[in-house]
């Protein structure tokens, strides 16, 4: 399922929460980067639960070009 291609984003995170997210990550039998993106997932259907789906036009104009790879 995961790509290759995807983009990357580095993330700061306390030692200890580290350590949490790790913790939590094993005992559900996912990585760190699957759980977070479960999270992340999770998140954004609150979000939209709670506020309305997000316009797929305000998407297209976000730039996310840091975030990609040279020639992507």
């Amino acid at each position: 399922m995961a790509s290759k291609n995807q983009p990357e984003m580095t993330l700061r995170i306390p030692e200890d929460l580290l350590r949490r997210l790790l913790y939590v990550s094993a005992a559900e039998g996912r990585s760190p980067n699957n759980h977070i993106i479960m999270l992340l997932r999770n998140n954004v259907q609150y979000f939209e639960r709670a506020k309305g789906r997000i316009d797929q036009n305000a998407l297209r104009n976000i730039d996310v070009s840091e975030y990609l790879k040279d020639g992507e």
